[in-house]
């Protein structure tokens, strides 16, 4: 072995451990938790070691690109006495490629064997440092300029340098109770401060999309200005109105001008100064009013800042907080009331109402709407969906006495993406009855009243039935009475058994030829009845029509004489 050859003492690697055996009462030299630490652009290594007793030990380390066998000496990293090294001047040409580290430790010219590091990749191993941060002071402001974290050739974060966001942690140096957390760009302010008065502050940057957070830089302090003659504009807003914009902003002075600019948003992201590329909003110069009117077609899709100050005869005014807006931003559309009433049996009128909500914020009269209608029968699944532009319209052609249900909700017009409000309630309504029910209804009323009138005709002619049977009028004429006095009178409604023989009298005397007409007509009545309840009745019919004939002739020849 090396240690019989050489006489002394070896260094083994056992388990992540750098032994030096002990000889002639020398100490033990252990290594281990090797680490590496990056950040930004700054490489470490560290380890622990114990070399309390032994000397002249030093640590060397190699790295190579995963996947090659070429190991090369890592730069900052060679004959190292302490337990740690710098080599940020290694030559990386990509950050996302695995490297390997490996470390050896040395006493004289005996080495131990090395000791390889798991591969890593410096990008994910990385960590964000604390930015640079420089102040500028205003009244009720303050103006930060802050630089990404690494150097401006930095090859960490070439590719993210513009997507870099910052915390700021600002409070009052006299009471550090009253911190205020904001998110702020390179270039930004911090609005709502107080006039002299001194405010500290630290930031740290973060790479949001990867969830990254880096550490807070030292900490920065500043007083701010005493008050400005002239304020800067308040509440900046601006509104669609048409084809146009309108910026708005609020001032308690006149005998006052105003300017107002614009800046692309995305420039905010990169890092430096950008005063120089604010531009003027066209008929927002030099206007004496708390607002100004200007084309909607000056500004393309995407995202602005717009910013105001004042100006009078004593100087300019501060710039106003900075106003953020988006033209590709479409406003709150809130779903119509719906509201149906049945106008026919086979039509119904849908009007169309803006909510409260959007009546509030008047949000549904910058942008030309129309409104998509879902139409159905209750009792059907099938739908007709139509689009109008009125508020008021009607559904023809439906079904007498049907259930029809409607809801509707309101889209920009001539919106590409077709973004509109949610559905209003569903509204229903019965149509009202057809013709053809009007008809069986006068037909069923008609119906009813002539039963009614052949009920009481039928019941009244019954009632005169018993009341002719059972209840018979007074008696009949004295002529009729002495003829039929022998005969009962229930006598002629009742069939007997026995034909009655008739009476027959010889007028001698012309002032008997009265009683014989009538006796002859009570007799005609007679045979009537008679003929009515027999039938055997021929002799007798015979008899009298020839005794008839017998009286005539007398009569007529008393007559003659």
């Amino acid at each position: 072995t090396m240690l019989s050859l050489l006489g002394a003492t070896t260094l083994m690697l056992v388990a992540g451990r750098w032994v030096l055996p002990a000889a002639s009462g020398e100490a033990n030299l252990k290594s281990e938790n090797v680490e590496i630490h990056i950040i930004d652009d700054n490489f470490f290594l560290k380890w622990n070691s114990s070399s309390e007793s032994v000397r002249n030990v030093t640590f060397s380390a190699d790295y190579q690109i995963l996947g090659t066998d070429n190991w090369k000496k890592l730069p900052g990293c060679q004959h190292i006495t302490s337990s740690k090294c710098n080599f940020s001047s290694v030559e990386l040409k990509d950050v996302f490629e695995k490297i390997e580290l490996r470390i050896r430790a040395e006493e004289g010219n005996n080495t131990s064997t090395w000791y390889e590091v798991e591969p890593f990749v410096p990008f994910l191993k990385a960590q964000i440092g604390p930015p640079d941060v420089h102040l500028e002071a205003e009244d009720k402001a303050i103006i930060l300029s802050i630089s990404p974290p690494g150097t401006e050739d930095s090859i960490m974060w070439a590719l993210d340098r513009s997507s870099f966001r910052y915390s700021v942690v600002i409070w009052k140096n006299s009471s550090s109770l009253e911190e205020r957390t904001e998110t702020v760009y390179p270039e930004d302010k911090i609005y709502k401060l107080s006039p002299e008065i001194t405010y500290c502050l630290k930031v740290k940057a973060e790479l949001r999309l990867q969830s990254r957070v880096g550490c807070y830089s030292p900490v920065y302090c500043i007083n701010t200005t005493e008050r400005h003659k002239v304020p800067s504009p308040e509440n900046v807003q601006i509104n669609v109105d048409n084809q146009a914009y309108v910026l708005k902003w609020d001032y308690p002075y006149e005998s006052t001008t105003f300017q107002a600019q614009w800046l692309r948003a995305f420039l905010k992201k990169i890092p430096g100064k950008h005063s120089n590329k604010w531009k003027q909003i066209p008929n927002c110069e030099n206007v004496t009013t708390t607002h100004c009117v200007f084309p909607r077609d000056i500004f393309s899709m995407g995202i602005y800042y717009v910013r105001v100050r004042a100006s009078n005869g004593n100087g300019t005014s501060f710039w106003s907080e900075e106003k953020e807006f988006n033209t590709e931003v479409k406003p709150i559309i809130f779903p119509p009331v719906i509201s149906m009433k049945s106008i026919t049996d086979d039509s119904l009128h849908v009007s169309v109402g803006a909510s409260e909500e959007s009546e509030n914020m008047s949000v549904n009269q910058l942008y030309p709407l129309v409104y998509e209608v879902i139409f159905w029968e209750n009792t059907s699944n099938a739908e007709r969906k139509v689009l109008e532009k009125r508020t008021d319209f009607t559904f023809p052609n439906l079904k007498p006495l049907t259930v029809y249900c409607v809801k509707a909700r309101a889209l920009i017009e001539n919106d590409r993406w077709n973004k509109g409000s949610s559905y209003s309630d569903t509204v229903c309504e019965k149509t009202k009855p057809g013709n053809t029910s009007k008809t069986w209804l006068i037909a069923g009323i008609c119906t009813a009243l002539f039963s009614i009138l052949v009920v009481i005709y039928v019941v009244r002619v019954f009632l005169r039935c018993v009341k002719y049977v059972f209840f018979p009028s007074s008696k009949p004429p004295s002529s009729v009475d002495q003829y039929f006095s022998d005969q009962p009178l229930r006598n002629l409604l009742l069939s007997t058994s026995e034909e009655q023989t008739e009476r027959c009298f010889i007028i001698e005397n012309a002032s008997i030829i009265t009683e014989i007409e009538e006796t002859n007509e009570v007799d005609e009545v007679h045979e009537e009845y008679n003929s009515q309840a027999s039938q055997d009745s021929g002799n007798y019919s015979n008899e009298d029509e020839n005794s008839g004939s017998k009286i005539s002739e007398e009569f007529l020849q008393q007559d003659s004489v």
